[in-house]
């Protein structure tokens, strides 16, 4: 008899915000050491770049990650609130709010509010914020846990272009830095992809695209800017 299947969707909240930090640190820490490289500065200044964007983007993505998962995750409460007065003002119009979900989704009348009145005797609440409101306990928000996740993935992807900026020969440190990230673009697409459950070529190639492009324009506005001053 085969198994349960097994579902990753208990995994968004932490995965986006852990792949979003790692794309992030690497194409924007790469971008300075390509841009500040290109307009032929030396290593020091190079690395001071790069050393300043990983502290900046780490403390920026935790901060914007825990701003936006906290107010998610206020007016997810608000909600919940708002459905706890109603049970408890009105419950006959919320049972035959749950009664008219079921039946929308193609549940007959008789059994949807079977199913709604036994599930409301069960845990009411939880009955409404699942199947009204959209929010299980899987899926909830954690602010504390997506700053966290984004702030150490950006760290984690800030520190190959630095490595490469600061170990190959200052000449070659555009290529290195650029293909560096590349590289680690087109293994963190697959392993989102793996990690969600999903195919992972084309994740692969969507982030490895855009880092190339960035990578593309800071180098330009590098060399002209170097060229300028």
């Amino acid at each position: 008899m085969p198994g349960p299947e097994k579902h990753y969707v208990n995994r968004t909240g932490w995965l986006r915000a852990a792949v979003l930090g790692a794309n992030d640190g690497l194409i924007s820490t790469a971008s300075l050491i390509v841009g500040v490289a290109s307009a032929s500065s030396g290593r020091a200044e190079i690395l001071t770049a790069a050393f300043a964007g990983w502290a900046a983007g780490a403390m920026a993505m935790a901060a914007g990650e825990y701003v936006s998962v906290s107010s998610q995750a206020d007016l997810e409460a608000a909600d919940l609130e708002r459905e706890r007065r109603a049970l408890e003002e009105q419950p006959e119009a919320e049972l035959q709010e749950l009664t008219a979900i079921y039946e929308h989704r193609g549940v007959s009348h008789m059994l949807a509010g079977e199913v709604a009145t036994e599930l409301m005797k069960e845990d009411a609440l939880a009955a409404h914020a699942r199947d009204e409101l959209g929010l299980n306990e899987g899926s909830r928000t954690n602010p504390i846990l997506a700053a966290s996740a984004s702030a150490v993935s950006f760290s984690a992807g800030a520190l190959a272009p630095t490595l490469a900026a600061f170990l190959v020969p200052r000449a070659a440190i555009v290529p290195a830095a650029a293909l560096a990230t590349l590289l680690l673009l087109a293994a963190l697409g697959a392993l989102g992809g793996w990690l969600g459950g999903a195919p992972m070529l084309k994740p692969a190639l969507r982030v490895t695209f855009w880092g190339a492009l960035a990578l593309a324009v800071t180098a330009g506005v590098g060399a002209l800017i170097g060229k300028a001053v």
